[in-house]
């Protein structure tokens, strides 16, 4: 292996050789033109646009289905709601109840608590 000269890292390649490799990403398509003797990219070609009409009917059919998913989350949570009251009513007069049946002493107040 030759020496490197320590210009550009390559000792065997000289400033006159200008060989081009073109790479094509594989990801988005661009191309690109590479210089060899350098190890820079000399050309960039952005990748080709995908220019599709947005189609109207499937969008139109998305906002329904999020229409009708939306109006079904709101029933469910009034119907939550009419239970949650009867089940707080319920709680009450259960409590309620429980207090009737015990006898009424005198009411505790913060300081008895320590």
């Amino acid at each position: 292996m030759p020496p490197d000269d320590g210009k550009f890292g390559v000792g065997h390649m000289t400033q006159h050789s200008n060989k081009k490799v073109e790479v094509v990403c594989p990801g988005c398509g661009a191309r690109l033109m590479i210089d060899t003797a350098l190890g820079k990219v000399i050309y960039h070609t952005p990748p080709p646009r995908h220019a599709k009409a947005p189609d109207i009917d499937h969008a139109a059919q998305l906002l329904e289905k999020e229409r009708a998913r939306r109006e079904a989350l709101f029933k469910q949570s009034t119907e939550e709601e009419k239970i949650k009251s009867q089940l707080l009513e319920r709680k009450f007069e259960e409590a309620l109840k429980q207090r009737k049946d015990e006898p009424v002493g005198p009411p505790l107040r913060d300081i008895d608590l320590d």
